[in-house]
């Protein structure tokens, strides 16, 4: 079987371990396993969506929407867009992918931030273009000056990720503002939002694609909504760019379970700001531990955040070991350090106790 040459060098994308997993190997109860690995919401999702994909399971015999009208509908109601600047898709990541169809060629590049998401480079690869890592500034936040500097006649898309997965950091309003000032029109800026709701203060970069710039905000419902097993996402964007994004996904990409989840979710208001407080009490319950263990650590907007805890890889094997799943760092170079997903305040002090023993070694 002959394979295309450009997915040959692809290294395919690791998950968070499984909880079932842990559980087998190391012989412990599944309720006995708490995973901070996966930014997942420790409340879970909303009992109105749970209650909507429960109805909506009655007609799953049946296709689903295939342009997710009332979805879209909704959100851009929700937003103040009309529904031809909705795209919904299974999660932000296949948005990405869809973004990639688009504008990616083997003579194209992607520009994106060093500390980043994974898929970027994945699917840049998986198109045969060219990927730019522009370095992190010193306090790890995107230098938007040097990839305004690394933008070339050849540069197809420039991923903003904000806040930015695995570090927790962000850009401000001011920065965006010049970065969208300077930002040639044949470039197309995609704004990752997946964590945006954590946020206290929230750039408003939906102004860019009001105004007719070739812009995409992407949001999902996986993290603060508690959605991510249902896999929906969607992005915002201008009408001539989500037409393009509707000519190329598949047909039904997004299940009737999850949008219906995803629209009783958003009406879910008091679920959300349950979500969003006990990320920000999980941050000041990891900064006070840190702090008293003398660990370096990046203060986050996100609902995680990144430690120096010497050895990132012993570190994570100790805690699995003990049933507490983390995620080493390993895979972006930063060996020392490890990311915990912001849990209830027990299952935060479970893993503190266990770092405790770790700096204690």
């Amino acid at each position: 079987m002959k394979t295309r040459e450009s997915i040959m060098g692809i290294r395919a994308y690791v998950p968070g371990k499984p909880i079932e997993e842990t559980a087998k190997e190391i012989g412990m109860r599944v309720e006995e396993i708490i995973k901070l690995a996966s930014n997942e919401n420790p409340l879970g999702a909303s009992p109105l969506a749970v209650e909507a994909m429960q109805e909506a399971a009655k007609g799953v015999s049946l296709y689903p929407d295939g342009g997710a009208v009332a979805l879209r509908e909704q959100l851009a109601e929700f937003h103040g867009f009309a529904p031809e600047n909705i795209v919904p898709g299974a999660g932000s990541s296949e948005l990405i992918e869809l973004l990639a169809h688009i504008c990616l060629e083997s003579d194209g590049e992607l520009i994106a931030a060093k500390y980043s998401f994974t898929l970027y480079p994945l699917m840049t690869q998986l198109f045969g273009a060219k990927y730019v890592e522009v370095e992190n500034k010193t306090d790890y936040t995107h230098d938007t000056a040097a990839m305004l500097r690394a933008i070339t006649p050849n540069t197809r898309i420039v991923f903003i990720t904000n806040p930015t997965n695995p570090l927790g950091t962000m850009i401000g309003q001011e920065e965006i503002d010049a970065f969208m000032q300077a930002v040639p029109e044949h470039v197309l800026v995609v704004f990752d939002e997946a964590y945006i709701h954590f946020a206290e203060e929230q750039p408003n970069t939906l102004k860019y694609v009001r105004a007719g710039r070739n812009v995409a905000v992407l949001r999902t419902f996986s993290k603060a909504y508690g959605l991510a097993g249902a896999r929906i996402g969607y992005a915002i964007t201008t009408p001539t760019i989500a037409e393009l994004l509707h000519k190329v996904r598949s047909p039904f990409n997004t299940s009737s379970l999850a949008q219906a989840a995803a629209a009783a979710a958003l009406r879910d208001e008091e679920h959300l700001r349950r979500s969003v407080r006990v990320v920000r009490d999980g941050m000041q319950q990891y900064e006070a531990a840190f702090r008293e263990m003398g660990l370096e650590y990046i203060p986050s907007h996100g609902n995680f955040v990144l430690v120096k805890i010497g050895d990132g890889t012993a570190t994570y094997r100790y805690c699995l070991q003990r049933g507490v799943i983390l995620r080493p760092m390993t895979g972006y170079g930063l060996h020392e350090w490890i990311r915990i997903s912001f849990g209830t305040r027990d299952q935060n002090e479970r893993c503190i106790q266990l770092l405790r023993e770790v700096c204690s070694r």
